[in-house]
């Protein structure tokens, strides 16, 4: 079974969650591996990094390449736009549910005739769920088109070296012999998941194992949900927020710092970490193997290399190392309007926050900021104006019911 639950980190620490029950036991007997033409051992590609996701170019069928995410949290391919695909016969494929956190689900689809491939490396029959369109919004949260996410079939047929540092991954053929850079940590697999097992410091004073998905495809720091059964326990500075959407709804909870996060031989103080809702999740999702989630923002600090076959990963500390974390200090989540992608929306706003306090509501069209186009940013670019400075002003131009109107923030560090 493969369960996915945090899938992306938007603003801060929101994700959008998504629970894929029971998909791989509707994909059997096709999967293969990657593999390089003959004689050829490595390959080196460049990526993007969007709010601490990995962005691939991957061929399908042939053609593209089409910009996918490297998610070391989902199992087969997962493909959010299935005009990708020549003449795909619905009626003909086999229907799944995916279920969210909450009582609705959505109909995908298995396709056992995907090929894909990134660089040279090419694969025949990958396990694949289709989904009619791209009800996550994955393209607007990003702010670039994506046609889909991959994960094990991936990382399971190479030695895979993500260089964060330079936005480039290197994959060898298992067979190679690598060179690791760097502090070498166990890690384990579990239904296609990796976890590792790490310490947190609560408070100053409550140091605890935790053991956690390892999860390139949630642009977060830290996700901490369970501890002996029950929520784990927040720190006492904490302010809540908006931490996702589900299929049906927003996921609520807390947003606040872990004094310590422990991390093979390293350390880091005054971590950003989200809580989620426990009574909310726990119904819905089985938090039992693990307490939480490391995402993006914690692992781009280094250069990883991920070793399946082997079961650990080696990391070396790079550019990003020493950066604070930090979290958004406007409030809201913005996005690209999915139906023409040109317009930057206001989604979710935080209860408290400098952007309620500022009268901002959900589908206020931005159209500038401090004078500025919002054609001119990027959404990572808001993203990181959101986290710079404590007591800045920024002034927005929205566009609300046929109205323009004027609105200024400041932004505030409330963790």
């Amino acid at each position: 079974m493969l369960t996915k639950y945090a899938l992306v980190t938007f603003s801060g620490c929101r994700k959008v969650f998504i629970c894929l029950i029971c998909l791989l036991a509707f994909i059997k007997g096709y999967g293969q591996e990657f593999a390089f033409p003959k004689h050829k051992l490595k390959q080196s590609v460049s990526f993007k990094c969007i709010k601490n996701l990995i962005i691939i170019p991957l061929m399908v069928n042939g053609k593209g390449p089409y910009d996918f995410v490297l998610d070391t949290g989902v199992g087969p391919l997962i493909i959010t736009e299935p005009a990708i695909i020549d003449s795909l016969d619905f009626s003909a494929m086999r229907k799944i549910k995916l279920s969210g956190l909450g009582v609705e689900s959505v109909d995908a689809y298995v396709s056992q005739n995907v090929h894909a491939q990134l660089g040279k490396a090419k694969i025949k029959y990958i396990p694949t769920a289709v989904l009619k369109e791209d009800l996550f919004n994955l393209s607007g949260h990003l702010g670039i088109k994506i046609y889909g996410l991959i994960g094990f079939d991936f990382f399971n047929s190479f030695i895979v070296d993500i260089r964060y540092s330079h936005n480039t991954l290197i994959f060898y053929d298992t067979k190679s012999k690598v060179k690791y850079r760097g502090s070498k940590i166990p890690i384990f697999i579990e239904k296609q998941k990796p976890y590792i097992e790490t310490q947190v410091l609560i408070d100053d004073t409550v140091k605890v194992k935790a053991r956690l998905i390892i999860d390139t495809g949630a642009s977060h720091a830290l996700s901490m949900e369970m501890l002996d059964k029950d929520a784990f326990p927040a720190p006492s500075k904490k302010v809540k927020a908006n931490l996702g959407m589900s299929l049906s709804g927003e996921i609520k909870g807390y947003v606040g710092r872990i004094s310590k996060f422990y991390i093979g031989n390293y350390t880091f103080d005054q971590v950003v970490a989200g809580f989620p809702d426990f009574e909310y999740i726990s119904k819905r999702i089985d938090l039992s193997k693990r307490n939480g989630n490391l995402g993006g923002e914690m692992l781009r600090k280094f250069d990883v290399q991920f070793n399946y076959q082997q079961g650990f990963i080696s990391i070396k500390p790079n550019s990003n190392f020493r950066k604070p974390f930090q979290h958004d200090m406007v409030g809201m989540v913005v996005y690209l309007e999915q139906n023409e992608f040109k317009r930057i929306l206001i989604g979710e706003v935080d209860e408290g926050s400098p952007a309620e306090r500022a009268g901002f509501m959900p589908y206020d069209e931005i159209i500038s900021i401090d004078f500025k186009p919002i054609q001119s940013y990027t959404l990572n670019d808001i993203n990181e104006l959101f986290k710079s400075l404590p007591g800045r002003r920024l002034l927005f131009e929205i566009y609300r019911d046929n109205h323009t109107l004027f609105k200024f923030v400041q932004l505030e560090k409330r963790i």
